[in-house]
């Protein structure tokens, strides 16, 4: 019964993690409750070795009807994957507990900005070019890694975020190219955690399946829709982290 509750979690997870990010609002709360003993490093690890694989299902499909722009991802994606793993180093030392009352203050001030701005993200835009936007994105993933590595719920949504209103992208091109770079983050994050022993891997596998099936379907449906519809699931979803990230905080 507990594997099947936390692969159920965790195919919801890859497939609003495909549109937007934020499935580490469904998988990790999941895994907290099903295993409420367990080391929370231990939890982060197994929702690492999950959702890196739907991440990466998504960016492949992503990447085959979505023009990405390598020379700008690459770079940031290494950026990422050095601050993720900087940031999982230090949640194996500092508790993150800081961070909880303060994220859905940030989160409300994402979702304000984004429902002020209807014309956000309509328009694929890009402001800069060449080396100049590589260096804004390997600096989005540097900061935004080093946060999922350390902390984590709302990073993909984070990331889409911050390509929209930094780099111009459209809603769509900011999701598949947050995608690359929170596949890097994963990766970095799982590494440390596995390294650290703190990954269960007889669970590894069938939460991978799920999650791979979800981002399939999440995929599917932001690209036959397009960027007015991973908007509209943005907007849930960063709504759905404020409630989630603000009783965690002050009521809980």
């Amino acid at each position: 019964m507990e594997l099947f509750i936390v692969s159920l979690a965790s195919l919801l997870a890859g497939f609003v993690d495909s549109i937007v990010g934020g499935g580490g609002l469904i998988l990790v709360p999941a895994l907290f409750a099903t295993f409420p003993s367990t080391h929370p490093a231990t939890l982060f690890g197994v929702n690492k070795s999950a959702s890196i694989w739907g991440t990466g299902i998504a960016t492949w499909q992503y990447q085959r009807r979505v023009h990405l722009n390598w020379a700008t991802l690459l770079p940031a994606a290494v950026a990422g994957f050095g601050g993720a793993f900087a940031g999982a180093w230090a949640v194996t030392q500092i508790s993150p507990g800081f961070l909880r009352q303060l994220l859905p203050l940030i989160l409300l001030g994402v979702l304000a900005y984004t429902l002020a701005k209807k014309e956000l993200g309509q328009v694929h835009a890009p402001r800069y070019d060449g080396r100049r936007e590589a260096l804004v994105a390997a600096l989005i993933g540097v900061a935004i890694g080093f946060y999922d590595g350390f902390f984590g719920p709302g990073t993909g949504s984070f990331f889409v975020f911050l390509f929209v209103r930094w780099l111009g992208y459209d809603f769509l091109n900011a999701s598949a190219s947050a995608k690359l770079l929170n596949c890097a983050t994963n990766l970095a994050a799982l590494i440390l955690f596995s390294l650290k022993g703190h990954v269960w891997w007889q669970y590894a596998l069938p939460l991978a399946a799920a999650n791979v099936l979800g981002s399939v379907l999440g995929t599917r449906l932001a690209l036959r829709h397009g960027a007015g519809f991973v908007r509209s699931v943005f907007i849930l979803v960063v709504s759905a982290l404020i409630l989630k990230t603000g009783y965690d905080a002050f009521l809980k």
